[in-house]
């Protein structure tokens, strides 16, 4: 049974996007009164954090070329987790949002809360806030889906031509083998052949990548969709497919609704 003076705690908080320009206030305070920080984030950001408090480790030694990378966050987990039940109050920092394609973040905090620590996640900067902006998209105007890539070309989705459509970790398109850092042309293609149900082959998409610093200039690469397997594709790279059709009207639940407006006017 856990005691008082035994319980640690750990915050998830996120580092944004952009280096040291999306860090909030309560997140900077997290790290700063934290006993240890770990850490999965690019060199330049691991040491901008320790620079903030320097009890920071990096989780990123645990990746590694063909391995699963299921074992590298099955590893991020535990690390943290002895941390707690050793009392100390720990800080988890991810790029980017902490919550947002990362698994070992959620299963941390699941595992400590179910083992009766104090264990909640910080909201963060995304790359899907920083697409928005950069790419001037209202993402309530026609809708919009997001989709990682490999899911969505393992599984049958469906697609909505009449919203934007949204392909995160399109390098890796087509990985069965959760071992690779990136895939390739080939591998593209079949994503290709699957959007061309729904697009035509001249449909322009765009390639994104968010500024990592503020001296960097944002990725905003428009091609065919045809193009795609040929493009330079990064780690980063995220796939942004607009419209390709206009959104038909439900004139059904239309006529349903005029008539409830109706009958609320003769009240």
């Amino acid at each position: 049974m856990l005691t008082p003076n035994s319980l640690g705690s750990i915050v998830v908080v996120s580092t944004g996007m952009t280096l040291g320009a999306h860090l909030t206030p309560r997140c900077r305070s997290y790290l700063e009164h934290a006993d240890i920080i770990f850490g999965s984030n690019p060199a330049l950001v691991e040491q901008w954090i320790s620079e903030i408090n320097p009890n920071y480790h990096s989780l990123q030694g645990l990746y590694a070329e063909g391995k699963h990378r299921q074992i590298t966050y099955r590893e991020m987990v535990d690390t943290m987790l002895a941390a707690v039940r050793e009392g100390k109050k720990v800080v988890g920092a991810f790029y980017g949002h902490a919550g947002v394609f990362a698994w070992a973040p959620h299963r941390v905090i699941k595992e400590a809360s179910a083992e009766g620590y104090s264990a909640h996640m910080e909201a963060g900067v995304s790359a899907e806030d920083c697409l928005y902006a950069d790419l001037n998209i209202d993402p309530g105007r026609v809708g919009c889906q997001h989709f990682e890539t490999s899911q969505l070309m393992m599984y049958q989705r469906r697609i909505d031509p009449s919203a934007y459509l949204i392909l995160w970790q399109v390098g890796l398109a087509g990985d069965t083998t959760i071992k690779r850092f990136s895939t390739g042309e080939a591998y593209r293609q079949i994503l290709v052949d699957i959007l061309s149900e729904y697009y035509p082959p001249d449909h322009q998409v765009a390639l994104y990548e968010c500024p990592f610093t503020a001296l960097d200039d944002v990725r905003i690469d428009w091609l065919a969709l045809k193009d795609l397997p040929r493009a330079d594709i990064s780690p980063i790279t995220t796939l942004v497919v607009p419209p390709s059709e206009k959104m038909v009207k439900n004139q059904q639940i239309l006529d349903r609704l005029a008539e409830l407006d109706l009958q609320s006017q003769q009240l």
